[in-house]
């Protein structure tokens, strides 16, 4: 292989790309099998494998137990607006999540105290060890899982008052802001930090993804006078949505 030449389950796993995104493979068709990729690309069984190895990965097919490999649904990519402007009060988490006028999703969470984490704490800025608040959510558009979050908040800022519970109590829902407001916690920065990994297993799981799958991780953080008040983390699948960020300007 001289310089620059790609290897040749490279070659190979690209022109089975470009039959997949042109339509030649669409979506449900079985893809050629090992054996006739071997043939048709004059290539090993190893180089065969690699290429399909390769697709898999960046979810254009799919395995099924006893019937072979498969070209898969592309999804269009739906749009999830972030803002930099406060949601209105009384928002719902799900409207505070996607800022786009008319998201209506569905949700589901679960709170429960814990001992911060060494990551956690840094964000936060408290000891590790210290309790927490953490809530896990599962963001719901149209019945379809779209996101995930796990959000912390010190119980030294929310512990023995009534918003101690983000999803309970009398402003149980209502968002970080208004939430800490109640309790004289003026929020007035939030820093958000995107990146992109593999998806964890219980994640894809619940998302609805295969192994493999990126996805798109929002870590939040809002702060009340420097302080920070609740950090969070937002996991999003990157093949089917896409972060737009609307920002005021000063």
């Amino acid at each position: 292989m001289t310089f620059g030449e790609q290897p040749a389950y490279l070659r190979v796993a690209s022109d089975l790309r470009r039959k997949i995104v042109n339509g030649s493979l669409p979506p449900h068709t079985r893809l050629p099998s090992q054996a006739r990729i071997r043939e048709e690309y004059g290539v090993s069984d190893t180089v065969a494998l690699e290429a399909r190895k390769v697709l898999m990965a960046e979810g254009l097919v799919e395995g099924r137990s006893g019937s072979g490999t498969y070209v898969r649904e592309r999804p269009v990519p739906r749009r999830i607006a972030r803002s930099g402007y406060r949601p209105p009060a009384g928002a719902n988490p799900f409207r505070q999540e996607q800022a786009a006028e008319g998201a209506r999703g569905t949700w589901e969470s679960s709170s429960e105290q814990e001992p911060a984490s060494a990551s956690v704490a840094g964000r936060l800025g408290v000891a590790p060890g210290d309790r927490v608040m953490r809530t896990r959510y599962v963001f719901r558009d149209s019945g379809e899982p779209a996101m995930l979050s796990t959000s912390w908040e010190p119980l030294s800022i929310t512990g023995r008052t009534p918003v101690m519970l983000p999803e309970e109590g009398p402003l149980g829902g209502c968002g970080v802001v208004e939430r800490m407001g109640a309790i004289d916690v003026v929020v007035d920065n939030v820093v958000e930090e995107v990146g992109a990994r593999p998806g964890l297993a219980e994640e894809l799981l619940t998302l609805g993804g295969v192994p493999g799958h990126v996805v798109m991780v929002i870590q939040r953080t809002y702060y009340a006078s420097g302080r920070a008040v609740e950090t969070a983390d937002v996991v999003v699948p990157a093949d089917r949505f896409r972060l737009a960020y609307h920002l005021p300007v000063r």
